[in-house]
């Protein structure tokens, strides 16, 4: 196989985690009578640009489907997250009703409509039907395609070229990095500037995120490589900051290498020593994970187990693509986790893809008072645990399986 970015053939193995279906592939009670598509789930990494990445097999269209069923603005956490970033772009940045801010994987108009309510022009790009088509509620003009050069050319003879391009959680999920950053040099101003937000590599190995991994992530980022892809596709960057989204982010900044302004500050160099100190850019770095994802695995194995032995009661909290990567990976199934109760309508009276663990309601947990909730999205347990306080009331305790079982 050769790298999605610089083209160099790669065999140093990261992960494997043998195979599942598509994370976000949930089944409707008639699709329980079907077969499911799986695919392997294999990580490689590149010995010349440090880009780790899945093995070719699943495209973009058999992820991110016409009923795609992730949508951001389930999550309180995340919209005060978007809400506090654009105030911070508004007054960073000088924008105002002259300006366009652009968002690439919209979603569901999550953070366009805090742009729209201070009086900002603005517009989204989303290929899935079901999130851009509750994004258009809120008023928000959406582009239902997927982006990359071709786009970005169009929109910019257009005259729909951007000061600001924002770009949540998505470079992680785009199977050709190259093409996909060059659209943002095509599609920003001369000044303009766009920020990309992604989970770190750094803190996914550190703290043994092994279930952030999954089909619809084809890459796994560190700044160094961030740096490597940027400057070969027209981009220069120039702030990084971290940030605590999805168990430790970067939200890196990045202009047109031929005309930014921006004066690349000190957090930059700090982050990319902080990752040589590290070690990322060394083969050791990346030869150990895979252990420690099989503890977690027999782990939580263990515990589910326990459990069934001693006739008490379980049920899950979160039907995240993360959980699936874990219980797929761990062979968990009904008998050991009978349901995941998840507030997302989308996602309710489906099935978990791979595990086929049912999708239930709270009022379900509520009616059969479990005695120990296991948290998939270990990410918002904080948000969770405070809105599901009354759970206390007949002793039943949260868990948590990544890093390591813990019992909250």
């Amino acid at each position: 196989m050769k790298c999605r970015h610089c083209g160099h053939l790669i065999s140093l193995s990261f992960l494997d985690l043998g195979s599942a279906p598509p994370s976000n592939a949930y089944l409707s009670e008639t699709g329980l009578c079907g077969p499911e598509t799986w695919f392997p789930l294999h990580l490689l990494v590149c010995e010349n640009c440090w880009l780790v990445q899945t093995e070719d097999h699943a495209g973009r269209e058999a992820l991110f489907t016409q009923d795609y069923a992730y949508f951001s603005s389930y999550s309180s956490t995340w919209l005060a997250h978007a809400q506090h970033y654009v105030s911070q772009m508004v007054t960073r940045f000088h924008l105002n009703n002259h300006s366009q801010v652009v968002e690439v994987a919209a979603n569901d108009g999550y953070l366009l409509q805090y742009v729209q309510e201070v009086g900002i022009p603005c517009y989204g790009i989303e290929p899935t039907a079901s999130t851009a088509k509750a994004a258009r509620t809120k008023g928000i003009n959406i582009i239902e395609q997927f982006f990359g050069v071709k786009l970005a050319a169009e929109l910019a003879q257009n005259g729909q070229q951007a000061d600001l391009i924002v770009a949540n959680n998505v470079l992680a999920h785009v199977p050709d990095i190259n093409d996909f950053v060059e659209g943002f040099s095509l599609l920003l101003k001369p000044q303009g500037v766009a920020t990309f937000e992604f989970p770190h590599l750094l803190r996914l190995v550190q703290e043994n995120q092994f279930d952030t991994v999954y089909h619809e992530h084809y890459s796994y980022l560190s700044l160094t490589t961030i740096q490597h892809v940027f400057s070969r596709n027209g981009l220069t960057l120039f702030d990084v900051e971290e940030l605590p989204t999805h168990g430790g982010s970067l939200r890196v900044y990045a202009q047109v290498s031929n005309s930014g302004t921006n004066v690349c500050t000190l957090a930059v160099s700090q982050l990319l020593q902080a990752e040589a100190d590290a070690g990322v850019d060394s083969k050791e770095f990346y030869q150990n994970f895979q252990a420690q994802a099989e503890n977690v695995k027999d782990t939580l194995l263990e515990f589910l187990l326990d459990v069934k032995r001693k006739g008490l009661k379980i049920g899950a909290y979160g039907a995240a693509a993360k959980g699936n990567t874990l219980l797929n990976f761990a062979g968990a199934r009904p008998d050991l986790l009978p349901y995941v109760v998840d507030k997302n309508p989308a996602k309710k009276g489906h099935y978990m893809p791979g595990s086929r663990i049912p999708i239930v309601d709270e009022a379900h947990l509520k009616a059969h008072r479990p005695d120990y909730i296991l948290i998939l999205p270990w990410n918002l347990r904080i948000e969770i645990i405070s809105q599901m306080a009354y759970v206390r009331e007949w002793g039943a305790k949260f868990v948590v399986a990544v890093p390591v079982l813990e019992f909250l």
